[in-house]
């Protein structure tokens, strides 16, 4: 048997005993629901409620190989060990790092009954939750419950230490950290946190969420295309026999939700998301917070920005390369005096895309895009202040001011997530061509198809990478296994 297929019984067994405890633990608050019967307190005590845990217990006889991957190794001996939520939404990602670490190490694997109890909400639906007749404070006396002083983000931000012979972190995220985030996602962003694709672009105007559903509605019928289904907000479901699908993604209650995904799927899961975060570094961050518990293979910003200098044009491209962090919301868990670094894999593939989809390069493509640092802000009426940002915009030598894509960025630096952005200049604002109702709608006819498209042979550049694509630069001296 290879050590692909022993990984999948693995994952297999995992999703076994994640079933026998949420199974249990439903049936048991449907009984309490209805008819007011508490659990057995031996439920309880037996951890019946609990997620499984995997267990890698790593003690070599021998030096460890030299890898080049980024991930799936080990830092020292020891124990490793994480609790799972959903294991067939991750069966992929799981069995690939098991697959991994079995085939180059010497390993012990193990799964069981964790300490962590599942927390009720994540096993209800939104209309058993609205038909009890019973508060969640009653439930949560006798069932376990989200307490958030368990759920953090310690393991990413290295601020966990580990107990002296215990058990060390296998991932970035635990089975409390992922659920709490699956429900986020769907919240937010309107469609289910199982179609969210592992390749993610990031918009703040929706014009580009109506130029993304006319590419997807497009690829749907092409002949040969990899893509099967669109999921829109709202929960419309599109595929290649949905007649006029563009009304129907339009129809689609997306207004419900803050930040709108779409999402362009395929059989395998490799496909493509598009969300609208809107404007600013706060949903910038929130929404990264909970996509990255899904592992993706990268995300990247494809967003408008402020030209800063007077050779740039509207509609120019601006390639991120560096980021004068003046967003803030991440100044206690990175400070901006870290330093966030291009993932060249990225830039480069970035730079093709634009190759590609515009037909220029040398001198013709520099002429219309410039790699250098963007500014991102948390005041978008920055432009009331400009004579006491001008200093930095001088020192720092930026090309460009936006509200996102250095949170973005650091998000991704921050999660181990390949990151990047490729911004259009969409005004001047120093140089007196501000953003003008006629000049905007030119500027959006013209650009958002073109720089759309660019994103999207981005990502496709970036399928072809493989494990390259994630850089040893965005992993510490001492991380947990899995990627």
């Amino acid at each position: 048997m290879s050590k692909r297929e022993v990984a999948a019984e693995i994952v297999a067994r995992l999703d076994a005993d994640y079933r026998r405890a949420t199974d249990a633990l439903r049936t048991a608050l449907i009984a309490f629901m209805q008819g007011g019967v508490p659990p057995d307190p031996a439920l309880r005590a037996e951890r019946v409620f609990a997620y499984p845990e995997l267990r890698i217990d790593y003690r070599p006889t021998m030096s460890p190989p030299r890898l080049a991957r980024a991930y799936a190794r080990f830092s020292v001996p020891g124990v490793y060990t994480v609790t799972v939520t959903r294991p067939d939404l991750f069966a992929d990602y799981l069995t690939e790092q098991l697959a991994l670490i079995m085939s180059d190490f010497e390993v012990e694997v193990t799964v069981g009954r964790s300490d962590q109890e599942i927390p009720f909400p994540y096993v209800l639906d939104g209309a058993q939750a609205a038909a009890a007749d019973v508060s969640a404070a009653e439930i949560a006396r006798w069932f376990p419950t989200t307490e958030l002083a368990f759920i953090g983000d310690e393991v990413a931000d290295g601020l966990w230490v580990a107990p002296t012979g215990g058990a060390r972190p296998l991932a970035l995220f635990d089975g409390l950290r992922t659920d709490f985030s699956l429900a986020r996602l769907a919240h937010y962003t309107g469609a289910p946190a199982e179609h969210v694709q592992p390749y993610l672009l990031f918009t703040n105007y929706h014009r580009y969420v109506d130029e993304f559903v006319r590419f997807a509605c497009a690829e749907l019928v092409r002949e040969g295309s990899p893509y099967d289904t669109l999921s829109c907000a709202g929960g419309v479901v599109i595929t290649r026999d949905t007649p006029d699908p563009e009304r129907a993604v339009a129809d689609a209650p997306w207004r419900r939700h803050q930040m709108p995904g779409y999402h362009l799927t395929t059989p395998d899961r490799r496909g493509l998301s598009l969300i609208n975060i809107g404007v600013g570094p706060s949903n910038a961050k929130t929404i990264t917070d909970h996509l990255a518990v899904l592992r993706p293979e990268a995300w990247l910003m494809i967003g408008h920005c402020g030209g800063l200098r007077a050779s740039q044009t509207i509609g120019d491209y601006v390639l991120a390369h560096a980021y004068l962090r003046d967003d803030h919301v991440l100044d206690q868990v990175l400070p901006p005096e870290i330093p966030i670094p291009p993932i060249a894999e990225v830039q480069l593939a970035l730079q093709r895309a634009a190759e590609i989809v515009t037909g220029e390069s040398g001198d013709a493509l520099k002429a219309r895009l410039r790699t250098g640092t963007v500014v991102t802000t948390d005041d978008r009426n920055w432009e009331l202040r400009s004579s006491l940002s001008a200093l930095r915009f001088n020192q720092s030598r930026a090309i460009a001011i936006d509200m996102e894509c250095a949170t973005i960025s650091a998000q991704g630096y921050r999660f181990r997530t390949p990151y990047g952005a490729l911004l259009c200049v969409s005004d001047k604002p120093l140089h007196g061509e501000i953003k003008l109702p006629g000049q905007a709608n030119a500027f959006y006819d013209r650009a958002i198809s073109q720089h759309l498209r660019i994103g999207v042979v981005t990502m496709d550049l970036l399928r072809e990478e493989g494990v390259r694509l994630h850089s040893r630069k965005l992993r510490s001296f001492d991380e947990p296994p899995f990627r």
